[in-house]
């Protein structure tokens, strides 16, 4: 069994306190949207995706295994769920005259931010979903290889390799739009 603080909470939510469960959402749903956008890449989806993991996740609260940390669990349905989604929504199409297109002035030092995490989300958006997942998990979440092996269903060996070879990639993929941006100017 672990120390995880969480599970004095689930005890309060599995002995009849079902507002105690708000507690758990508030402390976890920024991260399940995260994990849910870098999915699905569409916020309204990720939203809807995150929502449906903490209704799935209180329904079977009962089967919960403590042995683990409630948040590993918990990104794991986030995960499965991002993943049926995706996989449902695969072949829809956006019609160019519904897209809206905003627009925001921002200073210069915003630019330079701006641009360089658009690179980065152009570089990670050509990676498969394993790769791109397994690098937002361990470097923009900051998991453990543990915690990610315990999310994803891979050894975590398997993730520490997984996660090597998709920062090469990464690497590679950055230098091929770099060097395409260049060329442009």
């Amino acid at each position: 069994m672990t120390n995880d603080p969480d599970h004095l909470i689930l005890d309060k939510i599995l002995a009849g306190d079902q507002a105690a469960y708000a507690e758990l959402v508030n402390k976890y749903k920024s991260y399940a949207y995260t994990i849910a956008l870098k999915i699905l890449q569409n916020r309204p989806e990720a939203e809807e995706a995150a929502q449906d993991a903490f209704i799935k996740a209180y329904h079977h609260l009962a089967g919960f295994n403590r042995d683990s940390k409630f948040f590993t669990w918990m990104y794991r349905i986030v995960f499965n769920t991002a993943i049926s989604y995706k996989r449902k929504n695969r072949y829809q199409f956006q019609s160019i005259e519904n897209t809206v297109i905003e627009y925001q002035q921002e200073a210069e030092g915003m630019l330079e931010k701006t641009d360089k995490k658009k690179y980065l989300n152009a570089a990670l958006a050509k990676l498969n979903e394993a790769d791109r997942t397994a690098l937002t998990l361990f470097y923009l979440e900051e998991f453990s290889l543990d915690e990610i092996s315990a999310i994803t269903g891979m050894q975590a060996n398997t993730a520490k390799v997984r996660i090597h070879r998709a920062r090469l990639r990464l690497a590679d993929e950055l230098k091929n739009i770099l060097n395409q941006e260049a060329l442009t100017l």
